[in-house]
C-alpha cells in the first residue's frame, strides 16, 4: 500500500499519479507496465516514486484494491430487490458488474489483466477465494430457505459448485472469446452477445440442476 508520503501529497498531484498509473496498467499487462513511463508523464523523478510506493507490485496492488473498493461501493449504491430469487439475483449481479465496467473501465481492465496474466497478488487471491466461499454458502442457505434451491441438494456441495463455476467463469470467457473474436479489450468481450449467451447457459445448467423448477421452464 502507499507510504504516508504519498497521502501527504497535494490531492491534485496524488490523483494525477493514480490516473496515469490506471492508464498504464489498463493498457499493459503487469510485466509490460512501466514505472518509468508513469513518472515521466507525471513529471516526477523516478526516485520520488519509491518515496510513495515500495515498488511496482505495491502500486499494482493498490490499484487492484481501489478497484475492489469502487465495485463494492457501486454495488452497495444500487441494491437489488430484497424479494429477488436466487438465480434472478445472480443475473442482477452479473448485469451490475457490467454496468460497473462501463462506469469504471480502467479499474475493470486492470482487474481482468491481473486475472488473465496470473498477476493477482497471493494475499488478494486468498482473500477473494475466502470471501467468495462465504458469499456462495450464504447464497445457497438463503436459496433453500426461500425455496429457490431444492431442499435435498447438499448445501456445502452447492456452494462449492457455485464458487468454482463463478470463480473461473470470467477467465474462461475472456480466454474463449478472445481466441474466437480476436479482440484485446477484456471489458468489451464480456459485453458481447456471445458472452451473454454463454453466461445464460451456465446459469440455466445450475438452475436446472439445483432449482425447484423444471429445466423446460427455467430460462
Amino acid at each position: 500500500m502507499p507510504k504516508e508520503t504519498f497521502f501527504n501529497l497535494p490531492e491534485e498531484k496524488r490523483q494525477r499519479i493514480i490516473d496515469l498509473a490506471l492508464a498504464e496498467f489498463a493498457e499493459n499487462d503487469y510485466d509490460a507496465a512501466s514505472i518509468s513511463r508513469i513518472v515521466a508523464q507525471a513529471g516526477i523523478a523516478k526516485g520520488s516514486f519509491y518515496q510513495y510506493f515500495e515498488n511496482k507490485e505495491d502500486l499494482h496492488a493498490y490499484l487492484l484494491t481501489l478497484g475492489a473498493e469502487a465495485k463494492a461501493q457501486f454495488l452497495g449504491s444500487n441494491p437489488p430487490d430484497p424479494a429477488m430469487g436466487t438465480f434472478a439475483y445472480i443475473r442482477w449481479l452479473s448485469q451490475a458488474g457490467i454496468e460497473f465496467e462501463l462506469a469504471r473501465p480502467l479499474l475493470s481492465q486492470i482487474g481482468y489483466r491481473a486475472i488473465r496474466s496470473g498477476a493477482l497478488p497471493p494475499d488478494m487471491q486468498a482473500q477473494a477465494k475466502s470471501g467468495a466461499a462465504d458469499f456462495f454458502r450464504q447464497l445457497v442457505q438463503q436459496g433453500q430457505s426461500r425455496g429457490d434451491i431444492a431442499p435435498d441438494i447438499d448445501p456445502d456441495l452447492a456452494a462449492f459448485l457455485f464458487n468454482t463455476v463463478f470463480s473461473e467463469l470470467g477467465a474462461y470467457l475472456l480466454n474463449r472469446l478472445q481466441d474466437e473474436a480476436g479482440l484485446a479489450d477484456g471489458r468489451s468481450l464480456l459485453e458481447t452477445p456471445e458472452a451473454e449467451r454463454l453466461f445464460n447457459q451456465v446459469l440455466h445448467i445450475l438452475e436446472a440442476g439445483m432449482g425447484t423448477i423444471s429445466p423446460e421452464t427455467s430460462q
